[in-house]
């Protein structure tokens, strides 16, 4: 595989130009655009999968293949509004989250043909002279690497580290051929799956010869400032430091209230950009999202200036009008500083241990 999108090596030079001078903008939630259209099963199949021997409503990533006009122009929104970086609508395009709609083999189509949709977006808006970026959105899969799905046997697994790395690296490998800029590895909820991730991406790497810029971002559950898999924010960038990713950030399950702790321990302690993208608030009684672009730019613009963002955007229950405002708020604010720590040993367990001489 060779690199099929001349100009990929200026646009990742201007992002990380970009990144110095000012606080990017990521997009918004995908689902909470789909949403919008209330598509039924006939909606999702399009005509392509009329005959598909299963339900297919609720994959939202077939839409790449079956409505590609719905991803096309929710791209576009986001840009719109002033997104620097979009978002591949790939979260479950690996074979281990299309097994549930028996479409394993077209992961790969998915990822190529996710990429390729939001390239012509981002190439499209950066006519305007300001170069937009593509980020592959890789989700965790609905497998857990580190967790028994059997209370009454806590070895047990239904998925193992090396499946888990071959389909992570095959959905980059399609990313790649499709055009984005960075790999993402976002709402990562077990450690040990994001390292399968970043463990797929890497021999990936080796075998096409270049690398990409990766970006991770984690899930803290809930208020007990831990993964699900029970890592606090500084144990599990311990855990992922070598790495080398150019961000690491927080998304999800999380308003931006409850973010902000975890948020601010992962700035103060991470050699490389950070970026923070929440959650409308929590799920209402009807599973909707109550923040208000207006209340949740209160705290965007707070964290701004306080000195903790590099990359700014939104997780479910944001939409374009959110990222239209906190594109507004944080216009004019410097990005965070990249702090330097002194050298030490730096491991993790739950929790992070530190050794310096």
């Amino acid at each position: 595989m060779t690199d099929t999108y001349l100009g990929r090596p200026a646009r990742l030079n201007a992002l990380k130009d970009g990144l110095d001078q000012r606080i990017l903008v990521l997009d918004g939630a995908a689902g909470t655009f789909i949403q919008g259209y209330e598509l039924d099963e006939a909606g999702f199949r399009g005509e392509r999968f009329t005959d598909w021997p299963c339900d297919l409503r609720g994959n939202n990533d077939l839409l790449i293949l079956s409505r590609p006009e719905i991803i096309t122009a929710m791209h576009c929104a986001y840009l719109d509004a002033g997104a620097d970086i979009i978002e591949t609508n790939t979260f479950s395009s690996t074979t281990i989250a299309q097994a549930d709609y028996q479409m394993e083999s077209l992961a790969y189509e998915l990822n190529v043909e996710g990429a390729r949709l939001a390239r012509r977006s981002a190439d499209e808006a950066a006519r305007d002279g300001r170069p937009r970026f593509v980020a592959g959105a890789i989700g965790p899969t609905n497998r857990t690497a580190s967790i028994s799905p059997n209370v009454n046997d806590p070895g047990e697994r239904n998925v193992d580290f090396d499946t888990l790395a071959s389909a992570y690296g095959a959905a980059a490998a399609g990313l790649i051929e499709g055009g984005v800029d960075t790999i993402l590895i976002e709402t990562i909820f077990d450690t040990l799956n994001a390292k399968a991730a970043i463990y797929g991406v890497q021999e990936l790497f080796d075998k096409l010869g270049f690398e990409i810029p990766l970006m991770l971002s984690v899930t803290i559950t809930d208020q007990s400032g831990r993964t699900l898999s029970g890592q606090t924010s500084e144990a599990f960038w311990n855990s992922v430091r070598h790495a080398h990713p150019i961000s690491i950030g927080v998304n999800c399950a999380l308003g931006p209230d409850l973010m902000r702790p975890y948020v601010a321990e992962l700035s103060s302690i991470a050699d490389c950009y950070l970026s923070a993208y929440p959650n409308a608030g929590l799920p209402n009684a009807f599973g909707g999202y109550d923040e208000t672009p207006e209340k949740m730019t209160v705290h965007m613009r707070e964290w701004a200036e306080s000195g903790m963002l590099n990359i700014v955007g939104g997780c479910c229950g944001t939409t374009p009008d959110h990222i239209r405002a906190y594109a507004k708020a944080v216009a004019n604010v410097p990005p965070r500083t990249i702090p330097e720590r002194p050298c030490a040993m730096r491991l993790s367990g739950l929790e992070p241990f530190s050794l310096t001489g």
